[in-house]
């Protein structure tokens, strides 16, 4: 295999299988908070956050970590400017003490945070704007959770750099196709990855077992252990996945590693894997492996799709988990291609109504359709063929099919959630 594809792998997975505290958008709000009171260089008076509508979406139902239960666009804000350290970016409210909460609770009650809905801006935008006394200071993030396009103190340009990239470093995503990443998985030398793989593992299985052993919002990890089998391997590949989401989107202060951005994908990509490797008595190179391949599958679905939209990403990450079980079993490139074309051609085009206690049922559904994409593709030796639906010649004109679907088709979709969210 080409040396310069496999560096290029290594560096996508290093850069996107990293660690973050709580659901991702909250965080990018705390986070821009954080760093707006660095730049401004004391506590603000005010401030103002404008946020597109995916991130409005997306934070809305969902609890900011670290809070005591706080929620919203206006928690999140305060809390990064009361207590953030914008230098942990994904962990921003790692070191948030209990002072730093009554702190907030208090601001809420005040004409402390204004909101707005940014308009015709990327998907995922934020921009807090702070002042006090006679300074002001604005911090602007677009494209990516920790990426910021622009800083301004009293009205000066201190950085800026363009909204297309996280800079001239990023591995090039365009490198991703599903006959390399098999290669890739199964010959490549990935040391450099164990110490980001290990992470994956043992963050991602404890937060699912704090969400298996307490009552995290709806319970729906602890709901499938209770009423289905919990001896057979498919139901508790869903069960660990859906209860790591019950524990994050309800407040659960332990942190994941995300994949595309997101913990509940991050999640939902590397737990049935984990459970289903166990299960086998794989090794943990073989496990390594199979969670090389089920990331890089699941960020190649979101690199067609984008980072927001109506798309629930639990699509795309529920695939990468399939992919990562078929390899665990001996499968093929040939079963790797029938096993994605049947997940995304069965729940693909699932809704994302933001970030809430939902997205755990969601997992659990799209988990459940990757392993049956699975035994379709590899036990029986089917699929769904080219010219039905979505379908295509190859499985990468598929994934780019579905894709468009989820970036262009949706979008209007992706408009009347938020509208009917906003009470409009």
């Amino acid at each position: 295999m080409d040396s310069s594809i496999v560096q290029a792998y290594i560096q996508i997975l290093q850069e996107e299988l990293v660690p973050a505290l709580g659901c991702t958008e909250p965080i990018a709000i705390a986070y821009a908070g954080a760093k707006v009171r660095e730049v401004l260089g004391r506590m603000p008076d005010a401030i103002e956050v404008f946020c597109s509508g995916n991130i409005v979406k997306n934070v809305k139902g969902v609890t900011v970590p670290n809070s005591g239960g706080l929620r919203g666009i206006e928690a999140a804000a305060i809390l990064g400017v009361v207590g953030g350290d914008a230098g942990r970016q994904l962990e921003v409210l790692e070191a948030v003490s209990e002072p730093d909460i009554r702190q907030t609770e208090a601001l809420l009650k005040q004409p402390y945070c204004t909101c707005h809905l940014a308009q015709d801006v990327d998907n995922l935008y934020v921009r807090i704007a702070a002042s006090a006394g006679g300074e002001s200071a604005c911090v602007e993030l677009q494209s990516h959770h920790t990426h910021i396009t622009e800083v301004t103190k009293n009205g000066r340009v201190l950085f800026s750099q363009p909204a297309d990239g996280e800079g001239a470093a990023q591995a090039d995503k365009s490198l991703l196709n599903v006959r390399d990443i098999f290669t890739f998985a199964q010959e490549a030398d990935l040391s450099p990855l164990e110490d980001t793989l290990e992470r994956q593992i043992q963050m991602n299985t404890r937060i699912a077992q704090e969400g298996l052993s307490h009552p995290y919002g709806t319970q729906v990890g602890r709901t499938l252990l209770k009423h289905y089998d919990p001896s057979d391997v498919r139901v508790r590949a869903r069960a660990l996945a859906a209860a790591g989401s019950d524990a994050r989107m309800n407040g659960c202060p332990l942190p994941v590693v995300i994949n595309s951005g997101s913990g509940n994908q991050g999640m939902t990509v590397s737990l049935p894997i984990i459970t289903y490797a166990e299960a086998l008595n794989a090794g943990r190179d073989t496990l390594h492996r199979a969670l090389a391949l089920g990331n890089l599958i699941a960020i190649l679905q979101k690199y067609y799709i984008g980072s927001l939209s109506a798309f629930c990403g639990a699509v795309c990450a529920g695939t990468g988990a399939a992919c990562g079980i078929c390899y665990l079993h001996g499968g093929g490139y040939e079963d790797l291609a029938r096993t994605i074309t049947n997940t995304l051609c069965n729940v693909g085009g699932m809704i994302c109504d933001g970030a809430k206690s939902s997205c755990a049922a969601k997992i659990a559904a799209a988990v459940d359709a990757g392993i049956l994409g699975f035994l379709m593709a590899f036990e029986e030796k089917n699929a769904f063929q080219p010219g039905e639906g979505l379908v295509q010649a190859d499985v990468d004109r598929t994934i780019q099919s579905v894709g468009r679907v989820g970036r262009v088709g949706m979008h209007a979709t992706d408009l009347e959630v938020l509208n009917i969210m906003l009470g409009r």
